[in-house]
């Protein structure tokens, strides 16, 4: 049986917890303080995106550690999975301010989300020498 030697849940935990409580903190206070201008949006956005790789990351480090692959993922596939997570809530966010978001377009994004993120580790795969 091979060794896994795909990255430790706990080499993710400080940048998760200080994402996480940047994020959510600053959501928090972004909303009890502040008017929704376009300035503060665009922070809310942002910190959304910070929020949710922050507890995206050691959820996705578990579940890459839990079921390998070949190549196994380096450190930055693990918070790159964690960034489309991220940018597929503020996504849906913003649509749902707009006003325009259903289930079918949900489902669409989400489709597309995760044929980019198969197609990059189709070709991580194809350049990968053991």
């Amino acid at each position: 049986m091979t060794s896994n030697t795909s990255p430790r849940v706990a080499n993710f935990l400080p940048a998760a917890i200080f994402l996480f409580i940047i994020g959510w903190g600053g959501l928090i206070a972004l909303t009890i303080t502040t008017l929704p201008t376009v300035g503060p949006r665009w922070l809310f956005f942002f910190l959304c995106v910070m929020a949710i790789t922050g507890t995206m990351l050691p959820i996705i480090a578990f579940l890459n550690r839990r079921f390998p692959s070949t190549p196994p993922p380096t450190g930055m596939v693990v918070v790159r999975q964690s960034l489309w997570f991220a940018i597929y809530g503020a996504t849906l966010i913003w649509l749902q301010m707009g006003r325009v978001l259903n289930p079918a377009l949900a489902i669409l994004l989400a489709i597309g989300l995760v044929l980019i993120e198969f197609l990059l580790q189709l070709s991580e795969k194809s350049q990968w020498k053991p």
